[in-house]
């Protein structure tokens, strides 16, 4: 083959691939994300990677983000022609962009099937037409949970959510967050009572979401591109700014509902914000973990209530690792019925990468194996086979070298995949029914008697800290 015409086998710009030390960190980090969520009562569902247009556009998601013309029964030159011709409507196809869409129309499609309040978590591949760039990815995978009710839904789950996001940090060990709470009605109630206009709220509250990432005085130049003049402007800016502990700022929320005109809407979202804070405190979540932050509004159209998102302190400039909220209407886009929800979402990829980057976590070893057999004499592989076996079935991961080498070639393949132990094994130890132990980190080797091996690894890898943040 000459050059020329050389296949170019590089990823595509934006799809992430792992080497295996990469991997085995998003495993770890996916097991004890789904371990908690399990203990909150979330079952496990998946949905296609592909969902119709229409489905995806459902309630306003317009976005750019969105990638487009993916239809997985015709070939690339067939569909290429249709949509030419303009055929697309209802067969038009996209890669879902994130997972609370697509779970509105699986619970759709499933309505009769489900029991409810149903609680779910999925942790999928999910795909944007995003500009590819340092920690943002056009392929990445998502963990979320859900829950979604019929009619009504007890603002305790929306409680839980920030319990669920403490404990998965505390457990995976990142250092100190802080989940930062908000209600949308508490914003829309606030501009409806200073008079913004109806049709200038959402993007109102669009600008206030981008706050920390364009400062306060591009806000202020966005709010008047928008047509909110100097005083309501002001009044916006001095209202996100309150601060204080929780307490404080309730207080000073429920104070400013007494003198606000028509606070309807206003006083519900204090009064929701309030009893999810009494909520989060019922489930023992540490005052050192969450606050109330009014920034906090969540671009997304579908958010109608509670919404949240968490902060590692020391490394905000990595954004929110956490983030999500409460929606009334997006479910019932497809029934037609009242179906509200709240989730969590936390996009794991992105998160790996950036963490990574920062040095707050570490990649695992390449191999999940802690032991390898060494291959000392070729007659002796029958008993370098039962010798494995039996560690397998002790628990203890186990790699068998099957070609015969000299000994410190085998130590150096078994250090340079992460492997602590080698269990040597000649025709001496054969006869007498021991081996030899060898810990490449400490240099140490014991005798240990083949019945007493795999009790002696296992007592001397509880020694040893595997945790990526070590």
């Amino acid at each position: 083959m000459a050059k020329s015409d050389k296949i170019n086998f590089s990823t595509p710009s934006g799809f992430p691939e792992f080497l295996p030390s990469e991997k085995r960190l998003e495993l770890y980090l996916l097991d004890h994300i789904r371990r908690v969520f399990e203990s909150y009562g979330f079952t496990p569902i998946e949905t296609p990677a592909v969902e119709r247009l229409e489905v995806l556009q459902a309630k306003g998601n317009q976005g750019d983000n969105i990638i487009y013309g993916i239809d997985p029964i015709l070939p690339p030159n067939l569909q290429a022609q249709k949509e030419k011709a303009g055929e697309t409507g209802s067969e038009a196809r996209a890669l879902k962009f994130d997972q609370t869409v697509p779970l509105a129309a699986y619970i759709a499609r499933h309505l009769n099937e489900l029991t409810f309040p149903f609680a779910r978590y999925q942790m999928d591949v999910v795909f944007r037409g995003e500009r590819a760039k340092d920690g943002r990815f056009r392929q990445f995978r998502q963990c979320d949970i859900d829950v979604v009710a019929r009619r009504e839904l007890s603002l305790l789950y929306d409680a839980q959510m920030p319990a669920i996001i403490s404990e998965i940090f505390e457990k995976v060990n990142i250092g100190d967050f802080l989940i930062r709470i908000n209600n949308r009605k508490v914003l829309t109630g606030f501009f409806q009572s200073v008079g913004i206009p109806e049709n200038k709220i959402k993007s109102c509250i669009s600008i206030i979401d981008n706050l920390e990432k364009i400062g306060e005085a591009k806000v202020k130049q966005a709010l008047a591109a928008e047509g909110i003049n100097t005083e309501y402007t002001q009044k916006i800016i001095d209202f996100i700014n309150i601060h204080g502990s929780v307490d404080q700022v309730l207080d000073k929320l429920k104070h400013l509902a007494e003198n606000l005109p028509e606070a309807q809407v206003f006083n519900l979202g204090v009064t929701e914000l309030a009893t999810v804070i009494a909520g989060v405190r019922n489930l023992g979540v540490s005052e050192n973990r969450f606050c109330i932050d009014l920034s906090i509004a969540r671009g997304l159209d579908y958010y109608t209530g509670t919404v949240y998102e968490t902060t590692l302190l020391g490394h905000e400039a990595l954004g929110s690792i956490c983030s999500g909220g409460r929606y009334e209407e997006l479910v019932g886009t497809f029934l037609g019925e009242k179906m509200p929800g709240v989730g969590i979402s936390i996009g794991l990829t992105r998160l790996i990468s950036r963490l990574l980057k920062a040095g707050i976590l570490n990649t695992l070893s390449p191999t999940p194996a802690q032991v390898m057999v060494v291959n000392m004499q070729a007659d002796l592989m029958p008993t370098y086979l039962n010798v494995s076996q039996n560690l397998r079935r002790a628990g203890i991961n186990v790699v068998t070298n099957f070609e015969q080498r000299p000994l410190g070639k085998q130590f150096q393949l078994a250090d340079k995949q992460g492997i602590q132990f080698c269990v040597i094994i000649g025709s001496e130890e054969a006869a007498a029914q021991r081996s030899s132990l060898k810990d490449l980190k400490s240099g140490e080797q014991v005798e240990v008697t083949l019945d007493n091996l795999a009790q002696e690894i296992k007592n001397r890898l509880t020694s040893v800290v595997s945790s990526p943040t070590s």
